[in-house]
């Protein structure tokens, strides 16, 4: 008599994971250190891209940085890499190129990365309906502008689907917007997760019975999407979020300081966040519940891991991880995603919802037209950033990837974004 066994895709999918987790452990441990080279051997000018750190040490002087950490690679080669100003100002700690960051909204091109690991995995399309994975989403409902002031409810015209969460097009805010009073009485409010007591599942669980924003593809509305995101992966995977980007992606591409919440042993390498009203007036951020506080990060509750906002790197990890992106979904040995799915995240999927010369794809804004966008670069470059003011770039049509990191909450703007961007593309030869 033939005895059939019954195994859940979940369950399978687990399996399937440790599976790899054991093939690809050897690969973690015989990752290499990428290259290095002299700017002239990569095709800069000798000497210019020294002139990134000298305009970082004049923001650091006059008190609008703290300090920051820029690498730059051309041909998977490190051809800059620099740590300038302080990881702490008041104890006078300087910053070192191992420096810790809140990475926050640069975790959605990870979560993004991992969805579509699980799709070429066959364990999901991301064309399918979110509710098929997260029952709660099944039926969502839109707050619309209300004829004489205020806000009505209306169910939303179609089901939300995995390519609206990853486009930003799922009509999901940061709780802004009409119907936000609901979000605040739920106790939803902000991206930062790391001080809830709950697993992220429950907050996304609760999102759902919450209106949106606007109707699913109509509008790019930034907000809590790759959040459910990260939900999801637990969900279809069987693990916990940090569990599957572990064993998946941040082992296989040796990304060994990536993590949710600080292990022992590191926490006097984390950056402490400052934030500012204009020059000279740098402040060290408020501490408490849902603020920058460093203990969050350490002490706990760690428990909310955030795909949305929740990582903490180092510009050497991220810029391994989008060295794995330029060459086409691998690093080394290892094969993260294949070539079409990197080719399909870093195309424009949302027409010119955007505007100014750029669209978005899967967990990316795409530049779409150089002079529109009126920044150096070239058309197809693509990046992001995060609410510590960091921001990265890769450029495949020079071949570059590009990481800047620092810990500031600005109230005004400051211009090192494009100061770099201008000296990183300045110092080009060829």
């Amino acid at each position: 008599m033939t005895r059939v066994i019954s195994v859940s895709a979940r369950t399978l999918a687990a399996a399937t994971l440790f599976f790899a987790v054991a093939i690809l452990q050897p690969i973690a441990a015989a990752a290499q250190e990428l290259p290095r080279v002299a700017p002239a051997e990569a095709g800069f000018v000798p000497g210019r891209l020294d002139r990134i750190g000298a305009a970082l040490e004049d923001y650091v002087a006059e008190g609008s940085l703290p300090g920051a950490v820029v690498a730059v690679l051309r041909d998977g080669a490190v051809v800059y890499e620099e740590a300038v100003g302080y990881s702490d100002v008041e104890g006078g700690r300087r910053i070192e190129v191992d420096a810790i960051f809140r990475i926050a909204s640069q975790t959605k091109a990870v979560v993004s990365v991992a969805v579509m690991m699980l799709q070429e995995d066959g364990a999901l399309l991301i064309s399918d309906p979110l509710g098929r994975y997260l029952p709660a989403f099944s039926e969502t409902t839109v707050a619309v502008p209300g004829e004489n002031g205020g806000y009505d409810i209306v169910p939303a015209d179609r089901p939300i689907t995995i390519r609206d969460l990853l486009t930003h097009t799922a009509g999901i805010s940061y709780g802004y917007g009409p119907g936000g009073d609901r979000w605040s009485e739920a106790g939803i409010t902000g991206w930062y997760f790391a001080h809830l007591d709950e697993p992220v599942r429950a907050t996304v669980d609760r999102m759902a019975a919450l209106p949106f924003q606007a109707q699913p593809g109509a509008r790019f509305v930034y907000g809590y999407a790759t959040d459910i995101l990260g939900a999801l992966v637990e969900e279809v995977s069987g693990l916990p979020l940090d569990e599957f980007l572990r064993a998946r992606l941040f082992e296989p591409l040796d990304m060994r300081d990536t993590h949710f919440y600080l292990p022992p042993g590191k926490t006097d390498r984390l950056a402490v966040v400052y934030g500012h009203d204009g020059p000279g007036s740098l402040s060290r951020a408020a501490e408490g519940p849902g603020m920058d506080t460093q203990g969050q990060y350490v002490d706990g509750p760690r428990k909310s891991l955030s795909g949305g906002a929740g990582l903490l790197s180092t510009a050497r990890d991220y810029a391994r991880f989008l060295q794995m992106m330029l060459n086409g979904g691998h690093l080394g040995d290892a094969r993260i995603l294949s070539p079409a799915s990197v080719a399909l995240m870093t195309a424009n999927h949302i027409g010119d919802l955007m505007g100014s010369g750029v669209g978005f794809g899967l967990g990316f804004q795409v530049r779409l037209d150089l002079g529109a966008a009126g920044q150096l670069g070239s058309e197809g470059d693509y990046g992001w950033g995060g609410a510590y003011h960091t921001t990265y770039w890769v450029d495949p049509a020079e071949r570059l990837v590009v990481v800047y990191f620092t810990q500031l909450r600005a109230n005004l703007p400051v211009d090192d974004h494009a100061k770099v961007r201008a000296l990183v593309y300045g110092a080009l030869a060829n």
